[in-house]
């Protein structure tokens, strides 16, 4: 290798590590651009456009679920399997890479060894490594595997559907809310099964596992296989703030979306109050980046639509499918406001003193975000002709890879799509790049420059 290269390559690997996970992403996204332009792709076996196909196929890798044409409808067998594999890469890669980059700034791996190694021989499979990558894939398979046949099994008995078709339903359901992308198979998302608890709830249970990350489903997994005795210990901050964190929202969104969305005639009013509960949670649940429904989000009240932008920009946890900004980082965003106000001298959650670092990297990924999103709205209110609600939630729904939309995607004109494809793009590798590399770029300032403190509020 020319020595030019080599020093890419070593600027790429060891410099940035997190840098290597934007080249690979956007190296699947254009190789399935590729794969959806050809003519057996489409239903019509015409060529697709160039906008369309590398839309659609950043919406899968980012595990996203916005699209500009129905997926069940417009692409054939060919491309909706292009679709799901991309959706399965992109959301065992990010599961991968993110839960790889964690244990690079914690200091798990011994960072230099294996990065140098890694630019050494071009491989990752070496020692933790290849332990993290074999039980991400066991943790994925078993997930979609018990998901997608209970799926399977309920179309099948449930619906009528022949067993191929009933099966492919299944897990094509499953794998992307494993990945909490959003596909469906019908235009209507899952409205259709909008009173079916067989159906609802274990996509529910899908997008939840996926969602709270590999981490610690892996030490939640791992906790509960030890035996019980004095000196086995606790869940780690990260797994308990995660947990909190994530049912915390998962009741506020349902009890909200309940109350909101109660007597709505177009929403929640047809329902009855089983039903109804069913529904607000599977709101919820879907609100944490996921992508599917079962009620017309085109109908909901605006103080609805801005409930559920809130959850979308949080997202779900760290190293998982889901997007947005993450529930560790609102936890700690959320401790730092409290012990402000209580006027303590250190931010604290459940008995472990947050550093400040950690208080400065989750204020700058979220303000980053906020900072994100109202660009790329003003962009797309200059360019469309559509409500500023309609727009925001466009817009969060794409920085937080949630898919959910009011019905604007298909009749946003190419410049928007643009728009949106690069806050997919964004808003799927931002937070974990950024967030990664301000821990590697760590470093001990040897001396203190003359405090002096301005007028704040």
């Amino acid at each position: 290798m020319p020595k030019r290269m080599t020093r890419l390559w070593h600027l790429l690997t060891v410099v940035h590590p997190a840098r290597t996970v934007v080249t690979a992403f956007a190296a699947v996204i254009l190789g399935g651009t590729a794969l959806l332009s050809l003519p057996v792709s489409s239903q019509e076996h015409g060529t697709s456009g160039l906008v369309t196909s590398l839309f659609t196929s950043t919406s899968a890798v980012c595990v996203t679920g916005l699209v500009v044409v129905d997926t069940g409808t417009y692409w054939s067998g060919f491309g909706a399997g292009v679709i799901l594999v991309l959706i399965q890469v992109g959301g065992f890669g990010i599961m991968a890479l993110a839960s790889l980059l964690a244990l690079l700034v914690s200091g798990k791996l011994r960072l230099r060894m294996q990065l140098s190694a890694q630019a050494e021989t071009k491989s990752l499979g070496i020692g933790d490594v290849r332990r993290v990558l074999l039980r991400v894939a066991i943790t994925t398979a078993t997930i979609e595997l018990a998901v997608g046949t209970s799926l399977a099994l309920r179309f099948r008995h449930g619906y009528g559907e022949p067993v191929g078709k009933a099966m492919y339903m299944g897990f094509f359901h499953a794998i992307s809310a494993f990945n909490n992308a959003g596909f469906g198979l019908h235009a209507d998302s899952l409205t259709r099964y909008a009173q079916d608890p067989w159906v609802t709830l274990p996509v529910a249970v899908a997008v939840v596992l996926g969602s709270i990350g590999f981490p610690v489903l892996l030490e939640v997994l791992r906790h509960r296989l030890q035996r019980p005795t004095r000196g086995r210990r606790g869940w780690s901050l990260h797994t308990k703030l995660t947990l909190v964190t994530t049912a915390a929202l998962l009741v506020t969104g349902t009890v909200l979306t309940c109350l909101l969305e109660w007597t709505n005639p177009s929403t929640l009013g047809r329902f009855d109050w089983g039903e109804k509960l069913l529904n607000g949670f599977f709101h919820s649940a879907m609100s944490r980046t996921a992508g599917f429904n079962t009620l017309d989000i085109g109908e909901m009240q605006a103080s609805t639509l801005l409930m559920t932008c809130m959850l979308m920009f949080i997202g779900g946890g760290s190293a998982g499918t889901a997007g947005g900004i993450k529930v560790t980082t609102f936890a700690v965003l959320a401790a730092a406001i409290l012990a402000e106000v209580r006027g303590e001298p250190d931010s604290a959650v459940m008995k472990r003193r947050l550093e400040p670092h950690v208080l400065r990297q989750a204020l700058t990924v979220a303000l980053l975000g906020m900072g994100l999103v109202t660009a790329a709205t003003i962009s797309l209110l200059t360019i469309v002709d559509a409500s500023f609600e309609d727009v925001l939630f466009e817009t969060v729904s794409a920085f937080g890879t949630v898919g959910l939309s009011p019905g604007i995607t298909a009749d946003l004109p190419t410049a928007g799509r643009l728009i949106l494809i690069l806050l997919m793009f964004v808003g799927r590798l931002g937070p974990i790049t950024l967030a990664s590399a301000l821990a590697l770029r760590e470093r001990t300032r040897r001396y203190q420059l003359p405090e002096e403190r301005p007028i704040i509020g």
